[in-house]
């Protein structure tokens, strides 16, 4: 309302949003709670570790340095207080991109036409690839459903590690 005030009356807008304009008024000129207070305090702390950190640590690693400093707190302020601040963890990790698709090569048709119901079984067959990583590498899987009773038909694995391309294959069953 405060915002606003220089376009509306605050009369007007307090009647329009369901409020009395005296308890707006109170509100405006109450101080703080006690758990507002402490929400800012704990705020400031969450900031310094998140900048120490790099901007890396989200909130399960925030927390677990307020609580190793000895300060209790539940994990989800900590979350609520980085949401509403904006700070967010960020992950290190690496992913394998296993969609890049040669460039002249044509993307596959799609001979459903997105209708994934089946009226049998056998009559219509999707397949999906995912990958497992590991300590070894990545475990590739590729496994062919049989939508009607949601079976698998076939599969098919692919080991790849590194420095060198080791290869383990699984044959269709």
């Amino acid at each position: 309302m405060s915002a606003y005030q220089a376009e509306f009356p605050i009369a007007t807008m307090a009647r329009v949003l369901g409020v009395s304009a005296s308890g707006y008024y109170a509100w405006r000129s109450r101080p703080a709670s006690a758990h507002a207070m402490s929400d800012v305090a704990l705020l400031r702390r969450i900031r310094t570790i998140h900048v120490a950190s790099h901007g890396t640590y989200g909130a399960p690693r925030v927390h677990a340095e307020l609580q190793a400093e000895g300060t209790a707190v539940a994990r989800k302020r900590v979350a609520r207080l980085m949401r509403g601040a904006g700070l967010r963890g960020v992950s290190r990790r690496r992913f394998p991109t296993t969609t890049q698709r040669e460039p002249s090569h044509r993307p596959a048709t799609d001979l459903v036409g997105r209708d994934f119901r089946a009226v049998g079984p056998n009559r219509l067959w999707v397949a999906d690839i995912t990958y497992v990583p590991t300590a070894a590498g990545f475990l590739f899987l590729a496994v062919v459903l049989d939508v009607w009773s949601r079976r698998i038909v076939g599969w098919a694995m692919r080991r790849i590690c590194a420095p060198g391309w080791c290869w383990t294959r699984s044959t269709w069953r």
